[in-house]
């Protein structure tokens, strides 16, 4: 319990700070009200000239889109923040402050940025895939909503292990300003279906950039097109890269040399 409890210091921390400037809500609520109309309008061309995407009816890629949005709401509250601090404090050698704390590093680099505000995406998302899950022809069942829940957290702990690679990889390379556009341009791939694209783009989006484990498969889950062997695949998956992720974040401390160097 002492990992959770230091997570919720940070967190109420990071709240308090965050609402000191309330204004920025109405910003990040216009900002995300925007994106969500945007990607609502371009679904609506998309199946004006359809009825379906490769299988996928428009309440089920609404249903894609939700709880892409939702998921990305998360990053930018709790994942990036803490990854984007991690790349500054190794290029100006201020990571010395989160070593010498009496608890494990990892922990720590991952839990003390938290941006209150953020959080509106996970709303607006929630909305989004509310809307879909009334729109389908079929209800959700209890199984259905459990392998949903259970499928996102697998997919959080996934984009969190490749974000904290990345990140990692400052120790190497001291300029890695580019890090959130370069995700953002890859996870905007999310909004459909790994299945619609070509067999090499769907490798990579599953393998190499989780997007399909947290995004689709959250989506299968909750539209009924779940194979069973699928969250078996992902957990084993995120349990095997989370490891690696641990592993590769220690090495790359023995590169780190602090302020001092």
């Amino acid at each position: 319990m002492r990992p959770v409890r230091v997570a919720w210091t940070f967190l109420r921390l990071g709240a308090i700070n965050e609402l000191q400037y309330r204004l920025n809500f109405f910003v990040a609520a216009f900002q995300s009200l925007l994106a969500v109309a945007v990607a609502l309008v371009v679904l609506r061309l998309v199946y004006s000239h359809t009825t379906e995407l490769n299988g996928w009816s428009e309440p089920e890629l609404m249903c894609v889109l939700g709880i892409q949005i939702l998921l990305g709401g998360v990053i930018r509250a709790a994942i990036q923040p803490n990854m984007e601090r991690i790349v500054d404090e190794v290029r100006d050698g201020k990571l010395d402050h989160a070593l010498t704390k009496p608890e494990d590093s990892q922990l720590l680099v991952s839990v003390r940025e938290f941006r209150i505000w953020r959080t509106v995406d996970v709303i607006s998302g929630g909305a989004v895939l509310g809307v879909g899950l009334a729109r389908l022809e079929a209800s959700v069942g209890a199984g259905e909503a459990l392998s949903f829940a259970g499928l996102l957290l697998v997919g959080g702990v996934l984009i969190y292990c490749f974000w904290l690679v990345l990140a990692t990889g400052a120790f190497w390379i001291v300029h890695m300003w580019f890090l959130a556009e370069l995700f953002e341009g890859v996870y905007a791939t999310g909004r459909w279906p790994i299945g619609i694209y070509p067999g090499w783009l769907r490798y990579s989006l599953t393998w190499l950039i989780p997007i399909g484990f947290a995004i689709t498969v959250p989506a299968e889950a909750v539209t009924s097109r779940l194979e069973w062997t699928t969250p078996l695949l992902a957990l084993a998956f995120a349990a095997a890269l989370f490891l690696v992720t641990r592993w590769f974040w220690r090495f790359g401390l023995r590169r780190y040399s602090g302020a001092s160097a």
